[in-house]
């Protein structure tokens, strides 16, 4: 149960980062692309807007949050505490989320949704049956989501597997190791596709990074031999 005691312990680390002077303010990260480089796929209007304002946003608003969290531990107010603890929950999610987002993304020049035989491909065949079929259920999920949230492939070191996962709002994928995100929320899409995000579910795949994918996917496999 997430008590106001275990709420509190996970805030100590920072309070007593700040106490000494130590803690760092998070930053956006910069795209490893131009923002028109994903054209056709999306837009360079959208990925600037995403970008620059969204996910801007985001940092902004967890670094006030955490500094709120700070100046109300002293005061020993539940409600301030609690307040705080779900914005930092939610911005924290939105820059974890987006800081994958944009790795997650690469232009067709630079491999962007070309899928090389390797472990990721393996795995994925394994699972799903082949890369078509991955997409298409990934692709159901995606659909499936009420409101905003997130679809996820991800890998599951309980039983080895790869899993299609979504998250509602920015809640970030805790159960698995992240390997591909995409957003499914409205500011992802509507400048360029509007009200058809099922096109915007589908050409995405043509930027995906498999390259970064199974990169994470080595990464992981590597933690569970640990």
């Amino acid at each position: 149960m997430f008590t106001l005691a275990t709420r509190r312990a996970a805030a100590a680390p920072v309070a007593n980062a700040a106490r000494m002077g130590v803690r760092t303010k998070y930053t956006l990260p910069a795209l490893p692309y131009e923002y028109g480089a994903l054209e056709p796929a999306i837009s360079g209007e959208i990925m600037e807007t995403h970008h620059d304002k969204h996910h801007r946003t985001y940092v902004n608003n967890l670094n006030a949050a955490e500094d709120k969290l700070i100046d109300a531990l002293p005061q020993q107010s539940p409600l301030s505490e609690i307040a705080q603890l779900n914005a930092i929950k939610f911005n924290g999610g939105g820059h974890i989320n987006h800081s994958l987002f944009w790795k997650n993304l690469a232009p067709v020049s630079q491999g962007g949704g070309e899928l090389d035989s390797g472990e990721l491909r393996s795995a994925i065949d394994r699972d799903f049956g082949s890369v078509d079929q991955m997409k298409e259920k990934f692709n159901a999920a995606l659909a499936g989501i009420q409101g905003s949230g997130w679809g996820w492939l991800g890998y599951n070191a309980t039983n080895g597997k790869l899993d299609i996962v979504t998250t509602p709002n920015q809640d970030p994928l805790l159960t698995h190791a992240p390997l591909i995100g995409i957003d499914a929320w409205e500011h992802a899409y509507y400048l360029q596709y509007k009200n058809v995000k099922a096109d915007y579910f589908k050409n995405i795949w043509t930027v995906i990074n498999f390259e970064e994918a199974e990169k994470r996917l080595k990464e992981a496999l590597a933690k569970g031999q640990q």
